[in-house]
């Protein structure tokens, strides 16, 4: 689908996706902006489920690009943004109507009066519809001016880094549906553990004997209390150690990643 001139009757706002075998979940993504955004991309990274076939049929835009981490995929796709202002989705996130409502509102003055905004992520598990509203814990930076701010290029971390203006903070929620199943939960964490391990050995931040021992119990904590997980009942007290688990086998193959090079070494 090619570039068409801004549409008077949809905000100037681009929308860019990253993708990877979504086309059970990224329609819900396309429906909750489709319609009043004025472009809708999607930066496939090798679908082979016709996930790029679908998002043409929804009207977005597809490119591809190979795989180089979060931060460097979501900078590229807000490259080819057309407007200064963009709005970052991932493919298993929808917006609430809510929050729809009050992003289009942002432009009913003109112009909206921040640089950035804060989304309120609200995590629903499989069997749920819209989640908890007592589990919202992040609030990351997602709509903002290309102009002012932009993703960091960490291959772990995908935060969006502001280098001037003010940040505001939105109160509908964006629905976030991370994981299909258990054992989708479980996949996920060995996928990203591993890369999260591999940036700590880069940065030379061996987990030591308290972190290993502390740090997974300490996460539990957080997540099923002060993340509220409890609401959930016993499927939070999974979620929550889940969390803990990730946290545990990140550290673990950090200290592999360092086991192996000074075990190298030796050789060498």
């Amino acid at each position: 689908m090619g570039d068409n001139p801004s549409q008077p009757d949809k905000l100037p706002l681009s929308v860019f996706i990253i993708a990877r075998d979504e086309a059970d979940r990224i329609t819900r993504t396309i429906h909750s902006v489709q319609g009043w955004a004025d472009e809708i991309i999607v930066v496939d990274s090798g679908s082979t489920d016709g996930t790029v076939e679908l998002c043409r049929e929804l009207g977005a835009r597809t490119e591809f690009r190979e795989w180089s981490g979060y931060g460097e995929q979501k900078r590229y796709a807000e490259s080819l943004c057309r407007n200064d202002w963009v709005l970052n989705l991932d493919a298993d996130e929808e917006l609430s109507v809510e929050l729809q409502a009050e992003i289009r509102a942002l432009w009913d003055a003109g112009e909206p009066v921040g640089t950035a905004y804060q989304l309120p992520f609200l995590g629903v598990h499989a069997w749920q519809e819209k989640g908890h509203p007592w589990t919202v814990s992040n609030y990351p930076i997602r709509l903002y001016r290309r102009s002012c701010g932009s993703f960091d290029p960490s291959p772990v971390h995908d935060s969006v880094q502001m280098s001037s203006g003010s940040v505001e903070r939105l109160k509908g929620m964006v629905l976030h549906r991370s994981f299909r199943s258990l054992g989708h939960h479980v996949q996920k964490v060995n996928e990203y553990s591993s890369a999260q391990a591999e940036d700590l050995f880069r940065k030379g931040r061996e987990p030591g004997l308290l972190k290993l021992l502390f740090s997974p119990p300490v996460t539990f904590l957080i997540c099923y209390f002060l993340r509220r997980e409890f609401v959930n009942g016993m499927d939070g007290i999974i979620t929550s150690y889940l969390h803990a688990f990730k946290r545990f086998i990140r550290l673990a193959k950090a200290r592999e990643c360092f086991q192996r090079a000074r075990h190298q070494h030796k050789q060498v």
